[in-house]
C-alpha cells in the first residue's frame, strides 16, 4: 500500500503532521478532563500521509494515498481561476512548491468532507524538512500571494491578518494592488467582455 509506505518514510525521518515525533494526533481530549475520568472525546479526523501527484490549479490538487487517487480541494483559500490574471502562475507556483523537480514529495492530508464537485475537502501540511515543523499549505498560498484567505463560515477569514501583509507586501497577485485583483466567485460571473477588461499590462 502506498500509504502504507509513505509513513513508513515519514516515521524514518521523524515527521509528523505537527512536525515532532510518533503518529498523527486523531483526537483529543476535552479541556480540564483527566485521563481517567474522560466522559467524552472530541475526535478529529486523523492525518494521512499522501502524495502529490498532479496540480489542478492553485487550491485543487490530486493526491496518491491508501492506494486511492483522491482530488482534494485545499481548505483556508481561494487562488485565481486559470482564465484570470494570476491563475496559470499561481498554478505554477504551487505545483513548483508541491511537486519539485517533478517528484511528489510526501505531504499531510486531513480530509474534512465532501463539496458540491465531489471533491475531498481537507487541509494539507507541508514537511519543511527531516525533523522540521509541518507548515499549513494555505498559509503558505496566503502569505506568498498565491490565494485569498478564504474562510465562508467567518465574518473574518482565519488567515485575513497574512492576507493584508501579503497585499501591503504586493505579494504575487497582489503586486499590482487590492483593487486590481478579482475574487475568483466574482471572476465566475462576469461576461467574456468584463474577463477582458481585467489584467491587462500587469504580470506576476
Amino acid at each position: 500500500m502506498v500509504a502504507a509506505g509513505a509513513l513508513a518514510v515519514a516515521a524514518g525521518l521523524g515527521l509528523t503532521p505537527q512536525g515532532g515525533l510518533g503518529p498523527p494526533v486523531a483526537g483529543r481530549a476535552l479541556a480540564g478532563e483527566r485521563p481517567a475520568l474522560l466522559r467524552a472525546v472530541v475526535v478529529e479526523p486523523a492525518w494521512e500521509a499522501a502524495r502529490v501527484v498532479r496540480v489542478v490549479d492553485g487550491d485543487t490538487y490530486e493526491v496518491l494515498t491508501g492506494g486511492q487517487l483522491v482530488r482534494v480541494r485545499l481548505l483556508g483559500v481561494d487562488a485565481p481561476e486559470h482564465d484570470q490574471a494570476f491563475g496559470a502562475q499561481a498554478t505554477d507556483s504551487v505545483a513548483a512548491l508541491l511537486r519539485p523537480g517533478g517528484v511528489a514529495p510526501l505531504v499531510w492530508l486531513r480530509r474534512q468532507g465532501t463539496d458540491l464537485y465531489g471533491r475531498t475537502l481537507g487541509r494539507v501540511r507541508v514537511p519543511a524538512g527531516p525533523g522540521g515543523p509541518a507548515r499549513a499549505l494555505d498559509s503558505l498560498l496566503v502569505v506568498r500571494g498565491w490565494a485569498w484567505a478564504f474562510d465562508p463560515n467567518r465574518a473574518v477569514a482565519g488567515r485575513a491578518a497574512q492576507q493584508l501583509a501579503a497585499q501591503r507586501a504586493g505579494r504575487g497577485l497582489w503586486k499590482c494592488g487590492a483593487a486590481a485583483a478579482v475574487p475568483p466567485k466574482v471572476w465566475r460571473g462576469f461576461t467574456a467582455t468584463i474577463k477582458r477588461r481585467y489584467g491587462v499590462g500587469c504580470t506576476w
